[in-house]
């Protein structure tokens, strides 16, 4: 989305900043500011960040100022602590304004994660994108209001794809829709849904549908998210269409639960495992849930339908299960390759 020049000029507010002293666009004047919005839960904001940050490591010098604004979704993800935790685990070098009370997203009119924006050196809106993709486009829009202020400048070539599946030939599916399992978003397919704001015992032995959670056990239903209570067991199922699952969990009592993986009634294998799965001896995949975050549960490596089942100790709380849908071909087959073989 590419703005006239002189309709729009960014509003000057923020308070808490990270990795930089308070900055104001009207300080910026004369310098052309990337601004995303973002949250470090969000699955589609993880994998914009690499281009942020590339973007901010090759301009900045050459008068681009790259402005992060954290704008949390979920009432932890608004703690200091923990966007400052995720700064250290995703690299992110530049400034970051924490936007917990979503004053700067109210007056950007902002609706989605990620969203980025582009000022021109007088302080005008002259671009935005929303979601992922769209790199080429806004990295070509930063070249071209840094040669409004030096038409001289030398700049670099634009940077080729930082992921396989962001190369054109990639395929990106339609996947399965993002799934609360707070009350307020929520949708279990349980008969008589959510016992809200109490701990109930969940009983399901029926069909999975898609676009639904199903509950076995003891759960506390809150507004925000479906914590395992007390001893016995706990179990979560769905049915998705997508290459990869996340889940954004917490442990709110303290210390660490864990979360056993099933896809499909087996364990996961270590050619669908992410940086966040773990094995037994004996075979079994699971997930350690020590912070408060998003966790990278199964990556198919390719798109397809399948059924998961979370077997959860007590003290674990789910929040909101997200997926993708774009693979690379080359990787896909290559992966169907090795699977075939073993």
């Amino acid at each position: 989305m590419k703005v006239e020049k002189g309709q729009v000029r960014a509003p000057e507010i923020g308070r808490l900043w990270l990795n930089s002293p308070p900055l104001s666009f009207r300080q910026l004047r004369g310098r052309v500011v990337l601004v995303d919005f973002w949250d470090y839960t969000c699955v589609n904001c993880i994998r914009t960040l690499p281009y942020v940050q590339a973007w901010h490591e090759r301009y900045q010098s050459l008068g681009l100022t790259v402005i992060g604004v954290h704008t949390p979704e979920f009432m932890f993800a608004q703690y200091e602590s923990n966007v400052e935790r995720s700064l250290l685990e995703f690299g992110l070098t530049y400034p970051i304004v924490v936007d917990s009370n979503r004053e700067i997203w109210k007056a950007f009119a902002n609706r989605y994660w990620p969203t980025k924006y582009l000022l021109d050196h007088d302080g005008y809106l002259r671009y935005g994108h929303f979601g992922e993709g769209g790199y080429r486009e806004c990295e070509q829009t930063i070249q071209g209001l840094i040669h409004e202020v030096d038409a001289k400048r030398a700049l670099p070539a634009i940077m080729e794809p930082l992921r396989e599946e962001d190369h054109p030939g990639a395929v990106c599916y339609r996947p399965s829709g993002e799934l609360y399992l707070g009350h307020r978003r929520g949708k279990i397919g349980n008969e008589g849904g959510f016992m809200e704001d109490q701990v109930g015992d969940y009983e399901f032995a029926g069909e999975v549908e898609e676009n639904f959670f199903y509950a076995n056990g003891r759960w506390a239903s809150t507004a925000e998210y479906f914590e395992a209570a007390e001893e016995g067991l706990h179990s979560l199922k769905l049915k998705y269409e997508a290459s990869t699952v996340n889940l954004v969990m917490a442990s709110p009592r303290g210390g660490s639960a864990e979360v056993l993986l099933l896809q499909d009634r087996k364990p996961i294998t270590r050619n669908q495992a992410t940086k966040d799965t773990r094995f037994r001896a004996a075979g079994e995949s699971y997930v350690v849930v020590d912070s408060a975050r998003m966790y990278f549960l199964v990556d198919n490596h390719e798109f397809g339908e399948h059924e998961l089942e979370l077997v959860c100790t007590p003290g674990v709380a789910a929040f909101a299960f997200t997926f993708t849908g774009c693979v690379d071909p080359v990787a896909s087959a290559l992966q169907a390759a090795t699977v075939s073989k073993s």
